[in-house]
């Protein structure tokens, strides 16, 4: 049997045929696993969570989602970059409450970082969480931008599927909005 892509067995998996999601379960595990392990080592949640719980709940998630018509790779990890954001925000907030108020773990924008050749901006993960909702307010593509580049690990060209927009529009939303939280967190 030939071996299929992430979009096309996301598409059998749409037409309802389970021996799709069999062979799609590895793949994308396994990629997930591979971005939660990125991120977490680059953010100071090392010590408090562990990849494969986050992808586990991820992917639990993922699966759950019967009412979405899956048509592509990007569109896939574009939501498991919205529940992964919703998953590192819950805990960051029990992490918080457990210390009553104190020391909120930091993390960092360090793919923007690399982008600008910038040093890398600590920032409290509530805080960001807090002025990307304030983003959406005002424009929601540019949070998505954020959402997609910086929790689901998407490269400009996949974020640029995932939204249904150029790549250049890609590039100049995900500077303009992090200009917009640079200001945003350092007010």
């Amino acid at each position: 049997m030939e071996k299929m892509g992430i979009t096309q067995l996301l598409l059998k998996w749409s037409e309802g045929d389970e021996t799709a999601l069999d062979q799609l379960t590895p793949l994308v595990y396994n990629e997930l696993r591979s971005l939660a392990r990125g991120y977490l080592r680059r953010h100071a949640f090392q010590n408090s969570l562990q990849p494969t719980v986050i992808v586990h709940e991820v992917w639990l998630r993922l699966v759950d989602q019967r009412q979405v018509a899956w048509e592509s790779r990007a569109q896939f990890f574009g939501l498991a970059a919205k529940i992964m954001r919703r998953l590192l925000v819950d805990h960051a907030r029990e992490h918080q409450a457990a210390k009553r108020g104190g020391g909120q773990p930091g993390l960092s924008l360090s793919v923007a970082a690399a982008d600008t050749g910038r040093g890398v901006e600590e920032i409290d993960l509530l805080a960001l969480d807090e002025a990307l909702d304030r983003l959406t307010n005002i424009n929601l593509r540019r949070s998505r931008v954020v959402e997609l580049r910086f929790f689901g690990g998407l490269t400009n060209p996949e974020t640029a599927v995932a939204l249904g927009v150029s790549e250049a529009t890609v590039e100049r939303d995900w500077k303009l909005a992090r200009a917009w939280l640079y200001n945003e967190l350092n007010k």
